[in-house]
This record gives structure tokens, C-alpha cells and sequence, in this order.
């Protein structure tokens, strides 16, 4: 194996000095200078494994020289191991086999968070709240997340065994549970917001977001939308061709979604919309933070350049970098990058990353709460189809700046001990919570503080300080709620009840106005007559839902 691994390195290595011609060119013969490097390489490779003061494997070697070279290049061109290269694969593909369930590490154990309806952790009876003591017999207390999750998928029709730790049932249940295709859904959540608007969870690009996105918003038009708030907060990115297939839905057809350009001749690509007619053609409004990065952004760019939207929240990560997806050996792979995005009107996506450090740690540490968007003083400007002023230098900057306060700090504790959710599972097994329409009762935070208590979780004094002001008790009943929503009927219920606590969220809801403005104006400048329009122009400006909380902090 070690000599594999070392014979790997040496075919790797070789492989990269030669690489970068043309498709279909020759490779060149290693050069007299490339051929002392690569003979100094194979040494220090050789050294290191056999005379350093401990064992270290070549395959250690290999990927940590790899991942040394790839820093020298751009913070976006990454080696991908085995289990990384299977796993980008896995989600690209938007299903995977397995038991149906999202888990996650709450104070040290793996927690089922939610079961999805119709799979086989759903129809087996798993609940929110129910912890997976065992996988096959092995503790997963002594797993990471990931080490879990693997654990649990595999291969369509084959079993788990897994032990289950409920509340108020005193020996762990065991389940034997058959694995089926799980979609992994890109479209989280999809409805309505208000009786005119619709909302959109979009999380990322796989081969599922277009038919996810068509069926979302044929489900919101079924139910009166004559709006959309479309959510792309910490979407990552994705496939590039779904993104340019997703855009016939928000902007004209054949317009230009976004460019590519980099050093080799092929890389220059435009990438138009499709002809299509199922245009949207109604006030949008964009929601984007510093987690929408790579094709979120180009969604967002497109929609903002081309005036048929608003872009609102805080400046987008800024990773417009094009990464090509290169097989190598041993089920390897190499995410290389090899152009650069551009939106419609010009703008690079791509931020500064000169400082690596700044790139990941100081992202708009500066940025402060204003009616417009900050932009540096010697950001370039750009021009919408329309004529209005959009800044580059790296992101999207937002129409509307709208930041996003965090919670009561206080409380961190409380989610450092899963307090909340532990809870809501407990009081959801205790009490008949049936219907959407049910609200927390006044004395909710009370009974919280006496559960904590019980638990011996925190002592009095604790809970008096961190419950003593008016917007931490109210965030925590907004808390409780949401997660109370979780155990009773899913995530979707949850975020329901979170939305009217988010901030950006409610100012969104304010900004159809303008929306509906900017899009009259554009089929006024274009001439185009829009029936759907019109009717959404005769509806009053859509204010912020009704907050039954009051005082409630936003979240």
C-alpha cells in the first residue's frame, strides 16, 4: 500500500507539471527545470516516510503536499478524497439512500432533529428528539456527525440496526431499518408567507433544483401568489447549468445570466437564459447574507442586473471562481479552478483573496446598518439594464441593506445545553399540540424554568439572569415554539413561526413596493403589457405579518 501511495505521489506530481495544454494538444515532455523539481520532490517524499522520527504513512504525505501546492493557487481549487469526491457526487445528484432523517450532535449525542415524511425512519415512528445510542452495535457517542451519517447510509434495500433512546421510556428501542432513496431536497421550505406572498427556501444547486423550483412555484401560483420572496441566505452554490436553467423563471428569456473568462481560450463562455414562457413576471424580492456564494450569487446578479427583482439583506460572500471537476487516481479527484464569473453588466463576483486570512476571518467586519449599502469609495461601478448604479469589487451588494441581529447573548448557554429543544420534545410528548394554529401558553417560559430546574441543568440564580429582561424571554418562547413545531409537524412548521421573529425576513415584506415599482418600470421602458402585473398592482403594499409575540427580539 505504502508503495502505491508513493508511486501515486510521483505519477501526481508529473501529471502537474505537465498539465494545462489545450484538449486534444500533446502533452509535453518534462523540461530539464520541472524534472529537478519533481527529483527533489520524490526525495523529500522519500526522507519524510523513512527517516522521520514517527511513522507517517505516504498517503498522509501525498494529501498534505497536495493541499500545500492547491494554498499557492486560490482558496476554491481543493483536493477531494475519497469520501469528499463520493460525497460532492452524492449531493450534486439530489438523492441518496439511507433511513430518512435529519441528526445532528446536540450536547455530545446524536439527535434526530426531524424525520421526513413518507421514508423509513418516518414510517418506523423515529421522532424528534429520539437519540441514536447505537449504529450496528457501535456507540455513536465516540462518532463525529459525519462518521454517523456515513454509517447510517448505504446501499438502496439493505438494513441498519440502530438502538433508540426515547424520554420517558426507560430501555433504548431497538429498529432494524430498511434503506431507501432519500431526495435531498434543495428547496427547504415553499409557501405562503401571506395571502400574497409567496416564500422560497432555496439551499443550493442540485440536479433536482430546477423540477424543486418549478413545483414550488406552481404550488404557490395554486394558492393566490402574486408575489415572491426568494430566500438565497447561505446557499453555497452549486451545479452552474441548473443555476442558468433555474433563471428562465426570474428574468426574460435569452438574456445573459452570467460569463465566464479565464486563460485558456474554451473557458470564454456567455450563458443565456432559456426560452421559455414560464417567466415568473412578478414583484421579487432577493434575500442574500455573506453565506450566498458561487451560483446563488449569479442567480442574484442576473436578477439584479436585469431589474426584475430587489436585492436585499447584507453583500454575498463573493466566490466567483469557476471550478473544473478533474478525475485522479484511487477515487480522487481535483475541484480546479479555471475562469472567473461575471455577471450581465460586468461585475466580478470573485472577492479580493491577496490575505487568506482577511478572505475567511474579516468579511465585512465593517459593515454597519444603513439605509443604503455600504460599498467602498473606489468600487467600480456598473449599470443595471435599466440605468441604476451596482457596485463591483467582489459580491452582490443588496438593493436594501438589512442586517441581521443575533440573539440575546445571554442565552447561549441554554443552546450550548440543548435546553430548548429538549423541552419542546418533552412538552410536545406531554401535551396535545394538533393544530397549526396553536400558540404558546403565557405561563411557557415559567413551566421552561421549572423543567431546567428539575433537570438540574442550571441553578436559580443562573436562570434569573438569563431570563431577566423582556426580549430574552420572549426570544426563548419564540424558541420553544419553533422547536415544539419541529417535534409536532416538522421543520417547515418550525420556520413558520422563526419567520415572524426575522428581521430580514419582515423587512423583505416591506420592500414589495418597491419591487412592484421597479418591475412597472421596466415593461413601461419595454413596452411590454403584463395582464398578471397589473393585478398585482392593484394590491396594497404587503406590510409585515402581524407579530402575536409582543416585544418579541427578531431572530
Amino acid at each position: 500500500m505504502s508503495k502505491s501511495w508513493r508511486n501515486f505521489a510521483i505519477v501526481l506530481f508529473a501529471g502537474s507539471l505537465i498539465f494545462g495544454g489545450t484538449a486534444g494538444e500533446k502533452l509535453l515532455a518534462l523540461t530539464d527545470e520541472s524534472e529537478a523539481q519533481f527529483q527533489l520532490y520524490t526525495e523529500m517524499l522519500h526522507l519524510a516516510h523513512e527517516s522521520y522520527g514517527s511513522e507517517v504513512p505516504y498517503k498522509s504525505l501525498v494529501y498534505a503536499s497536495i493541499q500545500g501546492m492547491l494554498r499557492t493557487l486560490d482558496p476554491h481549487t481543493n483536493f477531494l478524497t475519497p469520501e469528499a469526491y463520493d460525497n460532492m457526487r452524492e449531493r450534486q445528484q439530489g438523492s441518496f439512500y439511507g433511513l430518512g432523517i435529519l441528526v445532528s450532535k446536540r450536547s455530545g449525542e446524536l439527535t434526530v432533529i426531524s424525520p421526513i415524511e413518507g421514508t423509513p425512519a418516518w414510517r418506523l415512528g423515529l421522532r424528534a428528539g429520539d437519540i441514536i445510542s447505537t449504529i450496528e452495535g457501535e456507540p455513536t457517542s465516540t462518532m463525529t456527525l459525519d462518521e454517523a451519517v456515513r454509517k447510517l447510509k448505504g446501499p438502496k434495500g439493505t438494513q441498519v440496526n440502530v438502538h433508540i433512546t426515547r424520554r420517558n421510556v426507560e430501555t433504548p428501542l431497538p429498529f432494524s431499518i430498511t434503506r431507501a432513496e432519500i431526495p435531498q431536497n434543495t428547496v427547504r421550505y415553499a409557501y405562503m408567507m401571506t395571502p400574497e406572498t409567496g416564500y422560497i427556501r432555496l439551499t443550493d444547486f442540485s440536479r433536482s433544483t430546477t423540477r424543486e423550483i418549478q413545483e414550488a412555484l406552481e404550488k404557490l401560483e395554486g394558492e393566490g401568489m402574486k408575489q415572491l420572496l426568494l430566500d438565497l441566505r447561505s446557499n453555497g452554490g452549486g451545479l452552474l447549468d441548473q443555476t442558468v436553467e433555474v433563471s428562465k423563471y426570474f428574468v426574460p428569456e435569452r438574456s445573459s445570466i452570467v460569463e465566464t473568462r479565464g486563460r485558456l481560450r474554451d473557458s470564454h463562455q456567455s450563458f443565456l437564459s432559456n426560452e421559455s414562457d414560464d417567466m415568473l413576471d412578478l414583484p421579487l424580492v432577493v434575500l442574500v447574507n455573506n453565506g450566498t456564494a458561487s451560483a446563488a450569487e449569479i442567480l442574484a446578479g442576473a436578477i439584479q442586473d436585469h431589474d426584475v427583482g430587489l436585492v436585499a439583506g447584507v453583500p454575498t460572500w463573493g466566490k466567483g471562481l469557476v471550478q473544473t471537476v478533474y478525475n485522479l487516481s484511487y477515487g480522487t479527484g481535483i475541484a480546479l479552478t479555471t475562469a472567473k464569473y461575471y455577471t450581465p453588466s460586468g461585475r466580478l463576483i470573485q472577492r479580493d483573496y491577496s490575505s487568506y486570512y482577511d478572505y475567511y476571518n474579516n468579511f465585512d467586519d465593517d459593515a454597519e446598518e444603513e439605509d443604503t449599502p455600504e460599498v467602498a469609495i473606489d468600487s467600480p461601478e456598473f449599470a443595471t439594464d435599466l440605468g441604476r448604479k451596482v457596485y463591483g469589487g467582489g459580491g452582490i451588494t443588496p438593493d436594501e441593506l438589512v442586517e441581521l441581529p443575533e440573539g440575546p447573548i445571554e442565552l447561549q448557554p441554554l443552546f450550548a445545553k440543548n435546553a430548548f429543544f429538549e423541552f419542546a420534545v418533552d412538552y410536545e410528548s406531554r401535551h396535545e399540540v394538533a393544530d397549526f394554529n396553536w400558540q404558546p401558553p403565557a405561563d411557557l417560559v415559567d413551566g421552561f424554568r421549572e423543567w431546567l430546574l428539575a433537570e438540574e441543568l442550571f441553578k436559580n440564580d443562573e436562570l434569573k439572569k438569563m431570563l431577566a429582561e423582556d426580549d430574552a424571554k420572549a426570544f426563548t418562547r419564540r424558541q420553544i415554539h419553533s422547536d415544539i413545531f419541529t417535534a409536532a409537524f416538522g421543520t417547515e412548521a418550525a420556520h413558520k413561526v422563526l419567520a415572524v421573529g426575522d428581521l430580514q425576513i419582515q423587512s423583505a415584506l416591506e420592500l414589495f413596493g418597491k419591487a412592484r415599482d421597479l418591475l412597472e418600470m421596466r415593461h413601461q421602458l419595454r413596452g411590454i403589457p403584463n395582464e398578471r402585473l397589473t393585478k398585482a398592482l392593484d394590491t396594497p403594499t404587503m406590510q409585515g405579518q402581524t407579530d402575536p409575540l409582543e416585544g418579541t427580539e427578531r431572530q
